[in-house]
C-alpha cells in the first residue's frame, strides 16, 4: 500500500514530540506541506528539522491550541497559498503534568484546563478548516484520543479520560455532520506508547512489576511506538479511507 500525500496541505498540533513528531514527519516524506505546531519552542524546532533533513518540507508555529484566535489565525496562513487545508491531525492534548488524585480534589481550574486542550482545540480547529474543505469538497479530519477514552485512564486523572470520551463522541457527530462534503473525520485511541517525557515518567512510576503486568495485558507482547500511530493516521488520510468515517480505530497491539 503506496500511501503518497504530494501537494496536500496538513496540520498537525501537538507536534513537538511523540505522536505529533512521528506523524509529521510521516507526512512530511511523503510528499505534503506540514505545517507543525505545538507550545515547546526547542522541541518544534527539532521536528522541523528531521522533517527538513528527509527531504520534506515543514513550517512551525507557536501555537495555543486553546484560544480560538491563535487557532483561526494558524489555519489562515496554512490555508493561503491554496486556498484550504486538505488534511487535520487534532494531535494535542495530554494531562498537563497533571497526577491522578481524589475526585473532591480536583479544582475546576484543573478540570479546565485538560478540555481546553484536549477538546476545545480540536473543536476550534474543525471550525476553523471546514469552509475551506466544504468549499473544495474534500477534506480529512484525523483526532488522536487514547485508550482512556475507550475504558479507563491508568493516569487516573477523571479529566482526561472523559475529555478523550468526549472527543470520540465529537469524531462521530462531525463526521456525519461533514461527509456531505466528502470530509471524512476519524479518530485513533492509541494504547500505552513510551512518546514524550509525561508517558516516560509515567512508565519508570510503575516499576518493573508493574511494567511486566502492563505488557502482559498487551495480546502482542510488548509496546508500540509513535510510528504504529503515525501509520493509522496515514490510512486514515488517504484514498483508501475514502469510504470511512466517524470510526475509532484502536491500536494498542490488542487488549
Amino acid at each position: 500500500m503506496n500511501i503518497q500525500f504530494p501537494n496536500k496541505t496538513v496540520i498537525i498540533t501537538g507536534a513537538a514530540h511523540g505522536f505529533g513528531r512521528a506523524i509529521s514527519l510521516a507526512f512530511a516524506q511523503r510528499g505534503a506541506h506540514v505545517w507543525a505546531c505545538d507550545v515547546l519552542s526547542a522541541e518544534l524546532d527539532e521536528t522541523r528539522r528531521l522533517c527538513l533533513e528527509a527531504g520534506g518540507d515543514c513550517e512551525v508555529r507557536i501555537v495555543d491550541v486553546s484560544s480560538k484566535s491563535a487557532v483561526d489565525a494558524f489555519v489562515s496562513e496554512a490555508a493561503a497559498q491554496r486556498g484550504l487545508v486538505d488534511i487535520l491531525v487534532n494531535n494535542a492534548g495530554g494531562v498537563l503534568g497533571q497526577v491522578g488524585q481524589p475526585l473532591e480534589n480536583v479544582t475546576p481550574e484543573q478540570w479546565n484546563s485538560i478540555y481546553a486542550v484536549n477538546v476545545s482545540g480540536a473543536f476550534y480547529f474543525c471550525q476553523a478548516v471546514a469552509p475551506g474543505m466544504k468549499a473544495a469538497r474534500y477534506g480529512r479530519i484525523v483526532n488522536i484520543s487514547s485508550g482512556a477514552g475507550l475504558g479507563i485512564s491508568l493516569t487516573g486523572i477523571q479529566a482526561y479520560a472523559s475529555a478523550k470520551a468526549a472527543l470520540i463522541s465529537l469524531t462521530r457527530q462531525l463526521g456525519h455532520e461533514l461527509g456531505a462534503w466528502n470530509i471524512t473525520v476519524n479518530c485513533i485511541a492509541p494504547g500505552f506508547v513510551r512518546s514524550n517525557p509525561t508517558t516516560e515518567r509515567q512508565w519508570q512510576s510503575y516499576g518493573e512489576e508493574g511494567q511486566r503486568k502492563l505488557i502482559d495485558n498487551i495480546a502482542l507482547k510488548r509496546l508500540g511506538s509513535p510510528e504504529d500511530i503515525a501509520h493509522g493516521v496515514l490510512f486514515f488520510a488517504s484514498d483508501f479511507a475514502s469510504w470511512v468515517t466517524g470510526q475509532v480505530l484502536a491500536i494498542d497491539g490488542g487488549k
